[in-house]
């Protein structure tokens, strides 16, 4: 266990400023970005909006789950494609769905630690470009078929080719598995229902209310405050608002839908489950004092934030942990919190987090404080991305409703939860 926090005796570390995409369906509007162009588009416009000298970050971090192999450390490439001088160095952060909120958090830490004070913090995704590969079957032939010296041995190889061997291998669901327990997440979420005695009205009710949410949202041009608008590259579709909310759906059409991960009888459904999703966030983490001598003001204060590891098979109930340790370090009870982003993997999980809540003792996380925007079931999350989204949603939130505490939580494939505790700024 590790979990981090100061006080106002130490360094005020901020979030000072953040944009992000609309979120788009894979496949969508976005599904011709990579990710280094993609990243590059939020980073270069909160630059242009802040009016920051990209000369005086200390560094770039990007959170990314699946960097392509052909644009390795893909922070530097965004960087660069963002305009940031070549002198200044990036790294890429990976924590699973939460490598965004680690970008955040790598960031906090160097400033805690005094070596930096201005960041360019990115979480992105394009879940769209995730390749298929070549079974074993296929990479074994093709290192044979080079070994091979003689047009003979090369023949027969060749005629010990099958069918089998072009049956691909699905990085995505690969991603989606974890390796130590075998496990697709969304059976790591019935895990969680068997455990906490979930049933399936209760997450298609939740689902519904989570596009319900976001519609209205939307309809109120409440994201807007921390969206631009992109065009997207390949077949130049352009892209305004989050496009996984679906403005038709009825509890009746949720019903309708088959199990997805557990056949014939478990309870989530592509429906209540979150979108595979593409998408990109850019936040500026510095100091209060360096904020101000920048001419910026802050969205929020970070108050403290934890990682915490949990089992693997339950993986959805990290942010119980998280959130219970990241209160601790702020001195702050879950009645003190006002607004909760909870990332919205799946409905189970998220039912699942609100009834442990209650049985560890942390507290009830009331349903009108909950995700009032909606979630990831309704707006997609894209992996690499989620962590920066809920802190930028969550920051806009409290400046928004003019509230004090914030909390942006989420879990992590192979067991792990992140929370964050951010305040408002008081003049």
């Amino acid at each position: 266990m590790t979990s981090y926090s100061y006080s106002s005796r130490n360094a005020e570390i901020v979030v000072a400023a953040g944009i992000r995409t609309p979120i788009a369906r894979a496949g969508g509007a976005l599904k011709g970005e990579s990710v280094g162009r993609l990243g590059a588009l939020t980073a270069r416009e909160l630059i242009m909006q802040t009016g920051i000298n990209s000369a005086l970050f200390d560094e770039v971090i990007t959170g990314c789950v699946g960097q392509p192999f052909n644009q390795a450390n893909v922070s530097r490439v965004i960087s660069l494609r963002a305009g940031v001088p070549k002198e200044v160095p990036a790294r890429t952060v990976a924590r699973n769905c939460a490598s965004g909120m680690e970008a955040v958090t790598s960031a906090a830490t160097s400033i805690l630690a005094g070596t930096g004070e201005l960041y360019l913090c990115n979480g992105v995704e394009v879940m769209s470009s995730y390749p298929l590969l070549f079974n074993k079957k296929m990479t074994t032939f093709f290192t044979s078929f080079m070994k091979a010296k003689t047009v003979k041995a090369k023949i027969a190889l060749l005629l010990k080719v099958r069918p089998s061997f072009l049956k691909p291998t699905i990085a995505l669901i690969q991603g989606l598995t974890d390796p130590t327990n075998n496990l697709l997440m969304g059976q790591t979420a019935e895990n969680v229902a068997r455990l906490l005695n979930i049933n399936r009205k209760e997450c298609d009710e939740f689902a519904l209310m989570s596009h319900r949410k976001a519609q209205t949202a939307r309809d109120l041009l409440r994201f807007k405050y921390e969206t631009m608008n992109v065009l997207g590259a390949g077949e130049r579709q352009s892209l305004c608002d989050d496009d996984g909310i679906r403005d038709e759906l009825t509890e009746e059409k949720l019903n309708a839908m088959a199990p997805y991960f557990e056949k014939p009888d478990g309870i989530a459904t592509i429906g209540n489950s979150c979108g595979i999703s593409d998408g990109a966030v850019s936040l500026i983490i510095t100091t209060n004092n360096r904020a101000k001598n920048l001419n910026l003001t802050p969205l929020a204060r970070i108050r403290s934030f934890a990682w915490e590891g949990c089992d693997p098979a339950y993986m959805g109930l990290g942010p119980v942990y998280a959130s219970k340790t990241a209160l601790k370090e702020a001195n702050l009870s879950l009645e003190d919190i006002d607004v909760i982003e909870l990332n919205e993997a799946f409905a189970a999980q998220v039912i699942g987090c609100v009834r442990a809540f209650e049985k560890e003792g942390i507290g009830e996380i009331k349903q009108e404080k909950l995700n009032p925007n909606g979630g990831a079931i309704a707006l997609g999350h894209p992996v690499g991305a989620t962590g920066a989204r809920l802190i930028l949603t969550l920051a806009h939130e409290i400046q928004q409703k003019n509230v004090q505490f914030g909390l942006a939580t989420l879990c992590v494939g192979g067991g792990q939860g992140g929370a964050m505790v951010l305040e408002k700024i008081n003049p």
